[in-house]
């Protein structure tokens, strides 16, 4: 879906109208928080989101499964699979399975490292434990209860924080705040912006870690694309911050378009897109996440890497390192 502008700007009417359904949700929202859920029976670290949308979820859960190897863990993502048809529990097989089967999001990710997609994420359990996990990195569900977190990592983008603070569908937030703030364990602020703060003076006034990091572009994407014009199209949480990055990583983008998140690409509008590039002598880039849902179309589009790089990495490892230590005091017989 795309998110209405009002979500994060001032109060509007829009909002206020939506108040009484945000206020029904944020009711069912947080009596669903209270649910004790499956243990998994080895560590849970999960990775979300106060809100819907985007604000770095996947660059996060990379950064987290290469921590967790550094540390000698194996870790299996475990996802719901967003936007792909298949149920599960399955697990994602770059070579046969598309965007449609699994979503965007597992697909990109299993080129790194195995995924495991269920609908319903507590089965998928069992078959990320018969992979070999010594721990499962939930790529979102903080909201849901059906397996016990031992962790739970949640991200928020400088620039755009909580937006304007109301419960869907009056604003982003997927359940109410206080709640989910008690519930955190971590917070992980990305970019330098100032509109996460008074999250984050709650989070520390708990005692709990929060951690800066920034989303640091390929070098050799950014040589490559240097000196080009570019039209950079993407369907994401946050095209304006991709549009950003590419300039500020001094890329000239000559055009832009934006589509909601993981938007399914019609073969019209690739054509439509490669023949606008093709026209005025542009190059085309997006996501690695859209390029997960373009895997066939025949001419290059430079699909734009980024990793997330923590400013404290040791307090990171510090974090996650205690949490597997405790949870797997927790989990013995």
């Amino acid at each position: 879906m795309r998110e209405p502008g009002f979500w994060h700007g001032p109060a509007s009417l829009n909002s206020h109208l939506l108040k009484p359904l945000g206020a029904l949700y944020g009711v069912i929202a947080a009596r669903r928080l209270q649910h004790r859920g499956l243990n998994a029976g080895i560590p849970v670290l999960c990775v979300g989101n106060y809100h819907v949308g985007g604000a770095g979820k996947t660059p996060t859960v990379l950064a987290l499964a290469k921590l967790l190897r550094e540390l000698g863990e194996t870790p299996v993502v475990l996802s719901r699979g967003y936007g792909g048809e298949l149920r599960g529990p399955v697990r994602v097989d770059p070579g046969r399975h598309r965007a449609s089967d699994v979503g965007d999001e597992p697909l990109m990710l299993a080129v790194h490292l195995p995924v495991v997609v269920s609908r319903k994420r507590a089965d998928g359990v069992p078959l990320a434990r018969s992979r070999g996990a010594t721990v499962i990195l939930m790529d979102d569900g903080f909201q849901n209860p059906s397996i016990v977190k031992d962790a739970s990592l949640i991200v928020i983008d400088s620039e755009r924080g909580i937006g304007n603070g109301q419960i869907f569908p009056a604003g982003p937030l997927r359940a109410p705040l206080r709640p989910q703030l008690a519930r955190t364990d971590a917070l992980i602020i990305v970019g330098d912006g100032t509109a996460a703060a008074a999250v984050a003076a709650e989070i520390a006034a708990q005692g709990k870690p929060v951690l800066r990091a920034h989303l640091v572009p390929d070098q050799a994407v950014v040589a490559q694309l240097r000196g080009r014009r570019v039209l950079a199209f993407a369907g994401i949480g946050d095209p304006t911050r991709f549009f950003n990055t590419l300039r500020a990583s001094k890329i000239d983008v000559a055009r832009e378009q934006a589509f909601a998140d993981h938007h399914p690409y019609s073969q019209v509008e690739i054509e439509s897109l490669i023949a606008e590039a093709k026209r005025d002598g542009l190059t085309l880039v997006t996501t690695e996440k859209d390029l997960a849902r373009l895997r066939d179309v025949a001419e290059p589009i430079v699909p734009f890497a980024v990793t997330l790089e923590f400013d404290e990495p040791v307090q990171l490892r510090k974090f996650v390192a205690d949490r597997l230590f405790k949870a797997r005091e927790r989990k013995e017989p």
